[in-house]
């Protein structure tokens, strides 16, 4: 699946979490979930949960961590596809 791909269906994950519209507007892999968007950190888990269920993957604590971005999380969601 290509990081484009994988994007846009995590835009869609986001969505109901976002706090700051005009940035989730404008969402670039650069976009930063607490800082951009204003996704607190509880609801950062049910993003995690969420991007567990649409991609038939487990994230580990350590990788969990790592997504605080758009990029990182894409990065995260690629290497679980690859390794399945």
């Amino acid at each position: 699946m290509t990081a484009e791909a994988i994007q846009d269906k995590l835009k869609v994950i986001v969505q109901p979490y976002v706090n700051h519209q005009e940035n989730f507007d404008n969402l670039t892999s650069k976009s930063d979930f607490i800082n951009d968007l204003q996704i607190n950190s509880a609801n950062l888990v049910d993003v995690v949960l969420d991007v567990e269920d649409e991609f038939d993957i487990r994230i580990e604590n350590d990788d969990m961590e790592k997504m605080i971005s758009v990029e990182a999380t894409v990065n995260v969601i690629q290497k679980k596809l690859k390794s399945k």
